[in-house]
Parts: structure tokens; sequence; C-alpha cells
């Protein structure tokens, strides 16, 4: 079993800053595993946002998020972060972080792949 507690997100403007961070408990972090950050805007479906390797050096974003989001990894931590900067209204959502002990893919998968999730994150940005 693998547990995910998310910190982080808020209001803001737009053009400003969160950190979102994701903290896995229960199970180390296998070699062969996933992490990723879905959100979900209302009425909308959960979509896909980013991923990391285990090892944390590689990535993988959707096209909306490229060169403004960040993920990133502290294994000894087992944390997962997500920077967001130049935050757009179009970003508000409640974000997840999720969880799969399965091989890591440089490309956007469903929801349904994944095992495990953490709680929710609401980020609201104004214009």
């Amino acid at each position: 079993q693998v547990q995910l507690v998310q910190s982080g997100g808020g209001l803001v403007q737009a053009g400003g800053s969160l950190r979102l961070s994701c903290v896995a408990s229960g199970r180390t972090f296998s070699r062969i595993s996933m992490m990723a950050w879905f959100r979900q805007a209302p009425g909308k479906e959960r979509e896909f946002v980013t991923t990391i390797s285990s090892n944390g050096g590689m990535t993988f974003y959707q096209d909306s998020v490229k060169g403004r989001f960040t993920i990133s990894r502290d294994n000894a931590k087992n944390t997962v972060y997500l920077q967001m900067n130049n935050l757009k209204p179009e970003d508000t959502a409640v974000y997840y972080c999720a969880y799969r002990p399965r091989v890591w893919v440089p490309r956007s998968l469903p929801d349904y792949e994944f095992d495990y999730w953490g709680q929710g994150t609401q980020v609201t940005v104004s214009s």
C-alpha cells in the first residue's frame, strides 16, 4: 500500500506561482514506478499534467503546461513536487498526484492506469 499526502495550492492571481508537494508513505518508491500529476477542472474529466521517472532523470509534460510547470522529486524524502509558474485562469482545477508501481513511460496516460492517489488540492487562478 502507498499513501500519498498532498500540500500546497491555494488562490493566486494570473501570472503568479504555486508549488504543490506530494509525500508518499507506506512503501519505498520502486525503481520501476511512475509518479504523475493530474488535474480536474469543474465539469471536466481528470486530465494528465506531467510525469517523472523513478530517478527523476526524465519528465514529460502536457503541451499546455510546457515551459510553465516543472515536476521534480526528492527520493530521500519520498516527495514529488509540482512547481507552477505563470499560472493562467485555465489552470484552475483540483490537482492530484498519482503513483503506479509499473514502468515509467514518456507519455500521457489515463487516470485508470494509476493505482494510488493523493487527496487532491485546489488551485484557483484569478484573472
